[in-house]
């Protein structure tokens, strides 16, 4: 796994500062057309990676179909990473609580909120981390609410053997096509499962298409309605999906980003040294060249290199190639559907 997606990653963002190329950031990216197939990639769409928290919106499929049934918002919360304002806890409280639990059954990783505002004032008031702040606590909440609503146990949900963990594997190879690799630990302390690339812009694809009444296409729309609760203030993410009419997204740790039209137009990118920085500069740059347009697009795309204190320069998504003009490793990925051959973990 490691050596493949190391090998065959090419630039995908340059840092110019001066005029100059200082820096360049490696990585994958592959852009899907409607039909699903492969219309622009940089490296190789097979390359295996872990999604982290970009796997979210996959896993609240997953959960729906266990008998998980809330509101729009809190199902947006499902999939969210979100940055721990006062909404965010609300929400995931809601969850629980309508499940008859509370946040002593959280089981993710305690910290602060991703919010600096919002962790800054729990830090005032000598509140120490907790589940409940930590960006994954609506995921976990609804882990918990989804186990409940099937009759499964919930002091073992995080087991990679546990009932809903093997339902939300099976989901993953459903909607990237593609058997699952490798199976870790993500930070949060749940199960994370392997994919391609390409099969992650594969599954984006297939939430943003889902037919009235699939689980699917209640992820989708609550991700559509609610993008606060996807991630929170000033987040990209919830910029993209509220300034792009039927767009979903997720980002995730580790320079990873996925998103899709309600066409099925498609994009999945990760950055090699897993930078955040490159991120929505390669989003914007992948979703214009499927001719998508939207003002937010520009603001998401602008991320200046500074020169004490004053732009400078600007970090640069590289241009998309066609599968036919990219090297060898893109097209043998090209609707390849399947992982290629790896090293162990």
């Amino acid at each position: 796994m490691t050596a493949h997606v190391v090998s065959a990653a090419v630039p995908i963002a340059e840092v110019v500062r001066g005029g100059v190329v200082e820096s360049a950031h490696l990585g994958h990216v592959v852009a899907l057309a409607g039909d699903g197939s492969v219309t622009g990639v940089l490296g190789d769409s097979a390359a295996e990676i872990f999604a982290r928290s970009s796997l979210k919106p996959l896993q609240a499929v997953a959960m729906v179909r266990a008998g998980l049934d809330l509101a729009p918002e809190l199902l947006a919360l499902a999939s969210s990473s979100h940055s721990g304002e006062q909404i965010h806890v609300d929400g995931a409280r809601r969850i629980l609580a309508g499940a008859g639990l509370d946040e002593s059954a959280l089981q993710n990783t305690p910290d602060y909120p991703l919010n600096e505002d919002a962790a800054l004032s729990l830090r005032c008031a000598r509140t120490k981390k907790a589940s409940i702040y930590q960006n994954c606590s609506g995921k976990h909440s609804a882990m918990l609410a989804a186990c409940v609503a099937a009759g499964w146990s919930v002091e073992d949900y995080r087991s990679p053997d546990h009932p809903l963990q093997v339902l939300i594997r099976s989901v993953v190879e459903e909607l990237t096509g593609e058997k699952v690799q490798h199976t870790t630990v993500d930070g949060c302390g749940a199960p994370l499962f392997s994919c391609t690339v390409g099969g992650l812009a594969r599954a984006f694809s297939a939430i943003a298409t889902a037919p009235f009444g699939t689980a699917e296409h209640r992820v989708a729309e609550a991700i559509r309605q609610y993008p606060q609760f996807l991630g929170g203030t000033g987040r990209d993410v919830t910029q993209l999906v509220a300034g792009i009419p039927g767009f979903i997204a997720k980002d995730g740790a580790e320079g990873v980003y996925a998103g899709a039209m309600p066409d099925g137009r498609a994009v999945a990118l990760k950055v090699l040294d897993g930078s955040q920085r490159p991120r929505p500069v390669v989003m914007a740059a992948a979703l214009r060249y499927l001719g998508v347009e939207a003002d937010v697009l520009d603001d998401v795309s602008r991320v200046p290199v500074l020169g004490h204190g004053e732009p400078v320069g600007e970090v640069r998504a590289v241009a998309l190639q066609r599968p036919e003009d990219a090297g060898d490793h893109s097209r043998a990925a090209e609707g390849s559907g399947s992982c290629v051959p790896s090293s162990s973990e």
